[in-house]
């Protein structure tokens, strides 16, 4: 997989975990520990977005 494609793969995986968070948050049942889970994965996405983009800030 080139990175080009990886980069959206995880951009795409973000949006859908917000979306995710943004549907448990409407609905007062959901487990919050659910909600913390899936805020913990969104941010280790955005965390890897990060350290894939730095060495492309160099050129």
């Amino acid at each position: 997989m080139s990175l080009d494609s990886h980069l959206e793969e995880l951009q795409r995986k973000h949006g859908d975990l917000q979306r995710e968070i943004d549907e448990a948050l409407l609905h007062p049942s959901v487990d919050e520990l659910e909600i913390a889970r899936l805020k913990r994965r969104k941010l280790a996405i955005k965390d890897q977005l990060e350290t894939l983009r730095k060495p492309h800030t160099h050129h």
